[in-house]
């Protein structure tokens, strides 16, 4: 079993003004059917409002602590703006208590800043990316992510992502200098059946363990793997299936991620 070093966290407690409450569901909707197998139980956690947005244009912030978050694989900075107002961001590699970050045109490259993509240089690195100006990030937002700024060309930017896809972003879109970080998380091994418990994570039991009602690849006399091409409990197909169905947004990817 590996854990995190936790080197880069200053704060145990978060800011309290910041956190709101987060219900366990089991993963049943409100009539109490399973909509995700194999979730419950775990830790009782409180939910971190993140500023997505970044959206105080022009007003600086001062980094006053690092913190771990337990609803994501990234470490969190809460930062004091100016005027007073105190907010959480996404840490990336390289910010530390005491620095300063900005949302502005002419910020300096460097991690925390924001900026339109149209004012960011070809070859940087970003992450919480905007998909549409305005709603806040969505793209690159896990620990030790990060996309590159590849060109720009008319309205749009093409984005590398964290996938190897391509992707083209409006300019106007804006997005967070620097990498993700927390780069380490990628190296932890849980050890243990009782960590996924904690997690929330309930034990994974395979289709062909199952009886036929329960499952297309169930039943059998002794031990089988199934007897037909490999499906999920609903009879979808697992191998080479297509499962994007979102043909509004298929202009905006210049190269798959395969």
């Amino acid at each position: 079993m590996t854990v995190a070093s936790f080197d880069e966290v200053t704060k145990s407690r978060p800011e309290k003004k910041l956190t709101e409450k987060k219900s366990a569901s089991g993963s049943r909707n409100n009539q109490g059917r399973t909509t995700v197998r194999f979730r419950g139980g775990g830790h009782k956690q409180r939910y971190r409002l993140i500023d997505f947005k970044r959206n105080k244009i022009g007003v600086p912030a001062k980094v006053v602590a690092i913190e771990y978050d337990p609803n994501r694989t990234c470490y969190i900075a809460l930062v004091n703006y100016a005027d007073g107002e105190k907010r959480y961001i996404i840490a990336p590699v390289g910010l530390g208590v005491g620095d300063n970050v900005i949302h502005s045109e002419t910020a300096d490259i460097k991690p925390g800043n924001v900026m339109p993509v149209s004012s960011i240089p070809i070859g940087t690195v970003i992450h919480n990316l905007e998909l549409r100006p305005g709603k806040g990030g969505q793209l690159v937002r896990s620990a030790g992510a990060g996309a590159q700024l590849m060109s720009k060309e008319g309205d749009y930017a093409q984005v590398r992502l964290p996938s190897g896809e391509v992707r083209k972003i409006l300019l106007t879109c804006v997005a967070t200098i620097g990498q993700v970080g927390n780069l380490e998380h990628e190296n932890i091994s849980l050890g243990k059946a009782g960590r996924s418990r904690w997690l929330g994570k309930r034990p994974h039991n395979r289709g062909v363990s199952m009886n036929p009602v329960d499952h297309p690849h169930g039943g059998g006399e002794g031990k089988t793997s199934g007897g037909r091409n490999p499906v999920t409990p609903w009879g979808q197909p697992t191998r080479g299936h297509k499962t994007r169905h979102m043909k509004r947004t298929d202009s905006q990817i210049v190269k798959r991620r395969k």
